[in-house]
């Protein structure tokens, strides 16, 4: 999801966002269903966010 993509959850989703944290991986949607990269680029950032590393 990039920055554009949570301005859009919020504006159509505001009431119910209210009160959640929303993260932004900056990945670019420039790929593929299942992308061997894409999935790598996903599992790392996630896994900074939920202290796995």
């Amino acid at each position: 999801m990039e920055e554009k993509h949570k301005s859009r959850l919020k504006a159509e989703f505001s009431r119910l966002l209210e009160g959640r944290v929303i993260h932004v991986l900056d990945i670019p949607d420039d790929y593929k269903y299942m992308d061997p990269e894409l999935v790598e680029q996903v599992e790392q950032s996630v896994a900074s966010l939920l202290d796995l590393e």
